[in-house]
């Protein structure tokens, strides 16, 4: 019988026909998802993919043929479905899943949203997205045999962050920025260096190991010179001499620096060093359009050169034209961003030439540096299956009876493997926050209106100590009020960004605001919050730390609800520091790393443990000796 009495003896199809779902992801998952959400009548589904059709999707992703190849990968399979049943809507966009256009409140208007995604920072964009907006998500993701679905559920069922992922593996500094031996160090060395220092948030330290930094340390130093001089580099982006520049100082100068250290290359040929113009002399006569278009080709030293200067253009035009408009100039590293994976692939084949290394095909280089694992068919087609079948549950409201699925058929077992949903972890750091939303006039709001008219008057904290933070980093707290007069704009805080509330006394879970810009000008104040005047809100407390176990048992005490309006008890803890140094404010930016076994064959490339349909995230690739 349902748990919810709305749904009581009305068949899920029928709510299925009446549903407007969304569906993030059109590749592996994406094509078997979409025929069983067609064919079952749903009556109205969205997807998103900012994807083009690529000749390896052909093999599993049923809905492309070679006809398709290069075309969106949204648009075709809506074509395509739409055949299957003419009686349900379909609509399309080619777009990032991150783009603005697709706000908490476009998310609000679906009554579940299916994840077909394959990579780990997209995933939990939608998680985040999914539980401001208070909506469903079905997760949902292959890894060659294997397979898993998840529903989640604000407050009812775990989140997609409510278990860590895998740490990804790191690599000693030296050993990338100095004395590359395998493919897959180049790939890293292009991917979470040399593109971070010029186009993004300087050098990913997630992807290395410092752990040897003391033992050397004069080689360390030596590095960081590097990286500065890179930096200044990278202001000369869109001038003539840009890629001259970037090349002599990455291919020449930090070449011969290195080539000067004789013990390092005592049981280890040297690296040999290149000169630019001498190397454009011979490519002056290649085709680039032929040579960028060909993936499967392994390109020669001269061909690589082409495509590093190509694809350095490309990237350039894109800062240009972001800092024109007043926007975020960084740019990360996505597999399917043809820009970003050429110059990642030109820049690793020529580092891996300098070294005697050998080089690798775009195509294999893309495998390499997103983790793409084979893919098979029929492990998608059972994985979209069963997301349909926990959707009829989640039409019901039967989230007691929502399990997470696990498809392992090399398993002692039974080929699947259920259990029962998990309740969300109080510990988790995007689930377990207090969230609520906010209108705000941007055109008008300081953070000073923020903090005084929001925080303290609507939330309730009063003469609480608190500090606020965005995904960069904190931008008030006590003791840091220089900001307080900028307007919310200025600090790069607009329309659908988190800002998070954290409780100075460490007594309050943490509170994450997402705003939403104001439609109309707002009557008093610039902030307001989107909830019942009438409720007063309560921020709940920190659950206490389980009891420590005695005769073998541990007690948990359920969290305590707090109402901000009552006197404290008088006794203030220590305040706690703040990770106010560089250092400090870079860990809360961390991006996907890159890794491999030092010694070994197998290589773990990326942190998330599925993908949709071998398409990206998660499991090991083999790489040549």
């Amino acid at each position: 019988m349902s748990s919810d009495p709305e749904f009581d003896g009305v068949s899920p199809l029928t709510e299925a026909k009446k549903s407007r779902v969304l569906m993030v992801g059109a590749g592996g998952i994406g094509c078997e998802l979409l025929k069983n959400l067609v064919l079952t009548g749903f009556g109205e589904t969205h997807i998103v993919d900012l994807d083009t059709i690529d000749l390896s999707n052909l093999n599993r992703q049923f809905l492309f043929r070679q006809e398709h190849i290069k075309k969106s990968k949204a648009l075709v399979a809506t074509e395509a479905a739409q055949k299957f049943n003419p009686n349900v809507k379909i609509v399309p966009y080619h777009a990032n899943i991150k783009d603005p256009q697709f706000n908490i409140e476009w998310f609000s208007s679906f009554r579940i949203v299916f994840n077909a995604l394959d990579n780990l920072e997209a995933r939990r964009h939608v998680n985040k997205m999914c539980l401001a907006a208070d909506v469903p998500l079905i997760e949902s993701g292959t890894t060659g045999f294997n397979g898993q679905v998840q529903v989640i559920k604000k407050g009812v069922t775990a989140c997609y962050d409510c278990t860590a992922k895998e740490t990804p593996k790191s690599f000693p500094v030296c050993t990338i920025r100095s004395t590359p031996s395998q493919p897959i160090h180049c790939i890293v060395w292009g991917k979470s260096y040399l593109l971070n220092e010029i186009f993004g948030t300087s050098e990913d330290e997630s992807a290395f190991d410092h752990t040897t930094d003391a033992d050397d340390a004069k080689e360390i130093e030596e590095l960081k010179r590097e990286s500065e001089a890179l930096r200044s580099i990278r202001q000369s982006v869109g001038t003539p001499e840009f890629s001259e520049a970037l090349f002599q100082k990455v291919f020449n100068t930090d070449i011969v620096r290195l080539r000067s250290m004789e013990d390092m290359w005592k049981s280890r040929k040297p690296p040999e060093p290149l000169d630019y113009k001498a190397l454009m002399e011979k490519a002056s006569t290649l085709d680039k359009e032929a040579v960028v278009e060909d993936q499967q080709k392994v390109w020669t030293l001269e061909e690589n050169l082409i495509v590093f200067n190509d694809s350095l253009d490309r990237l350039s035009k894109r800062v240009m034209e972001s800092k024109a408009a007043g926007q975020d100039a960084v740019i990360t590293f996505d597999k399917d961003d043809e820009d970003t994976l050429d110059f990642v692939a030109a820049s690793a084949n020529i580092r891996s030439t300098l070294f005697g290394i050998d080089r690798k095909s775009k195509f294999d280089i893309k495998q390499m540096a997103g983790n793409i694992i084979p893919a098979i068919a029929t492990t998608n087609a059972i994985v979209a299956g069963l997301c349909v079948l926990e959707a009829f549950k989640v039409l019901k409201g039967q989230y007691s009876q929502a399990k997470e699925i696990f498809l392992t058929p090399f398993a002692t077992q039974r080929l699947l493997g259920s259990d029962k949903s998990r309740e969300p972890n109080p510990a988790c750091p995007v689930c377990s926050s207090f969230q609520i939303r906010s209108l705000v006039d941007f055109s008008k709001a300081t953070l000073n209106d923020f903090v005084e008219d929001f925080v303290k008057e609507e939330l309730g904290y009063g003469e609480k100590e608190f500090a606020i933070s965005t995904e960069v980093g904190i931008i008030y707290d006590p003791d840091e009020t220089d900001n307080l007069e900028k307007k919310l704009s200025e600090l790069g805080i607009k329309s659908d960004s988190f800002l998070t509330i954290t409780d100075e006394d460490d007594e309050l879970v943490n509170v994450v605001v997402a705003l939403s810009e104001s439609k109309e000008p707002l009557e008093d104040k610039p902030v307001k919050g989107i909830f019942s005047s009438e409720k007063k809100i309560e921020i709940p407390a920190k659950p206490k730390q389980p009891a420590t176990e005695t005769n073998g048992a541990a007690s948990d005490s359920p969290p305590l609800v707090v109402s901000l309006t009552k006197p404290t008890d008088g006794v203030t803890p220590a305040k706690r520091s703040h990770p106010d140094s560089e250092e400090g404010i870079a860990k809360k930016v961390k991006t996907i790393a890159a890794g491999a076994d030092e010694e070994g064959d197998i290589v773990i490339v990326d942190d998330a443990p599925l993908d949709a349909g071998g398409s990206g995230s998660g499991g090991a690739i083999v790489i040549d000796d």
